[in-house]
């Protein structure tokens, strides 16, 4: 077989990964999925489950700015720096100054909206050829807001979205406990966003979705990549174990990993990973039909995978430092805010990597160095919202089919 007619080869396993390989097998081209960790139990396995086409917001805007020192010096405050690691985080923290510049952010809101406007018009096609339409919800997601000083802090939120035109519905009081009877009283308005739909078990539509890839005759190799062989193009990944996998084409995908194999490419990215916890409840005591977020405590509640999880906080600490699951603790604590009878009993505690940029828009599109590479990287919080979308621009570019958005605000060297 020569390497023209070799498997596109995907490094990453994941959601973003699986979803670029199952569409390029359900397009008759012939891919090959590498999975670093057998169990796939990384950010596809905690995230909170939604479909979050109103969260597109660059993170370098002034509001979050404003926010960041009183943020950093509660310990219990969602967003935790690890003293150790500043400085090695400081060259990304620079760039998301630059990327706080009006004009910039003005361009990355656009960026952003443009790919939460096509989630649908993707999601549901990919649903349903791979006949899971099934995992995803009705119901939408509640914002909520204990008084009128939390909604105007929240309002550049609301004005972004009237500005591209993101479906949204104020409540009041009465009308958010008709929707859901176990929030607290405490909360006077509540913005629903219908859009923000969830998927009812993330990890079981990433096994469903791999399973398949397989049954159309795609490849799972569990390994991690040690290096590339190229000439004027990228033939093989080779493996730590020694493997080598020719390739037509590379697709990276690896998440926050993904920095660590650009830069064995030589083509550097400013990738960090956003550390986000978890807590699983199985006996939560309270029934709820939509996920709500809480902005002004940071955290999340989406009843999925059998239960209700809590998740959020940001905690940059690198790949490698053990967890603190003290900030999994706090965030219970903060959902018990807004459902005053939540149980915590048969629970689980996860911590996963968010792949992120400093400027929050992903990187979707082909190497600037090496013909035949692609990247599908740093969708921060919103990778199983983009996923079907990113899916179906690297299947195009693959092709060679022209794709239905203009990809250089996403392309790998605009830092």
């Amino acid at each position: 077989m020569s390497i023209d007619e070799g498997p596109v080869v995907v490094v990453g396993a994941g959601i973003i990964g699986t979803t670029i390989a199952y569409e390029l097998q359900r397009r008759g081209k012939a891919a090959v999925l590498i999975e670093r960790d057998p169990e796939g139990k990384g950010a596809s396995y905690g995230n909170m489950a939604s479909i979050a086409v109103t969260e597109f917001m660059p993170a370098s805007r002034p509001s979050v700015w404003a926010q960041m020192p009183k943020w950093l010096i509660d310990p219990e405050g969602p967003v935790r720096i690890r003293p150790s690691y500043m400085p090695k985080l400081t060259p990304w923290f620079l760039r998301f100054l630059e990327a706080s510049r009006p004009s910039r952010l003005k361009e990355l809101e656009a960026a952003g909206a443009v790919l939460c406007r096509r989630v649908y018009d993707d999601l549901m096609p990919l649903l349903q050829a791979a006949e899971l339409t099934d995992m995803l919800t009705e119901e939408g997601c509640l914002s909520l807001y204990a008084d009128e000083a939390e909604f105007r802090a929240d309002r550049e939120h609301i004005a972004i979205l009237e500005r591209f035109g993101f479906r949204h519905e104020i409540l009041g009081s009465n009308a958010i406990r008709h929707l859901e009877p176990a929030l607290t009283s405490k909360i006077a308005k509540a913005v629903l966003f219908p859009d923000n739909r969830s998927i009812r078990d993330p990890y079981k539509l990433l096994l469903k979705l791999r399973d398949k890839f397989l049954v159309l005759g795609g490849r799972i190799e569990q390994g991690e990549v040690a290096g590339f062989i190229h000439g004027d193009r990228v033939q093989s990944v080779q493996l730590k174990d020694g493997r080598a996998l020719e390739a037509s084409e590379i697709v990276l995908a690896a998440g926050a990993y993904t920095g660590k194999l650009a830069r064995l490419l030589d083509e550097p990215i400013p990738l960090e990973t956003e550390r986000g916890y978890h807590t699983h409840i199985m006996a939560p005591g309270i029934s709820m039909s939509h996920s709500i977020i809480w902005p002004a405590r940071a955290f999340m509640v989406t009843p999925t995978a059998g239960g209700i999880r809590v998740g959020g906080t940001v905690e940059m600490a690198g790949l490698d430092a053990a967890p603190d699951y003290r900030r999994a603790k706090v965030l219970v604590k903060r959902a018990r805010e807004a459902l005053p009878e939540l149980r915590a009993e048969k629970t689980t505690e996860w911590m996963g990597h968010r792949p992120a940029l400093p400027d929050t828009v992903p990187i979707i599109g082909p190497s600037a160095k090496h013909r035949g590479v692609f990247y599908a990287t740093g969708h921060g919080h919103l990778g199983l919202t983009y996923a079907a979308t990113t899916g179906r621009l690297i299947a195009d570019l693959v092709i060679g089919v022209q794709p239905p958005i203009d990809l250089k605000p996403y392309r790998v060297d605009r830092f």
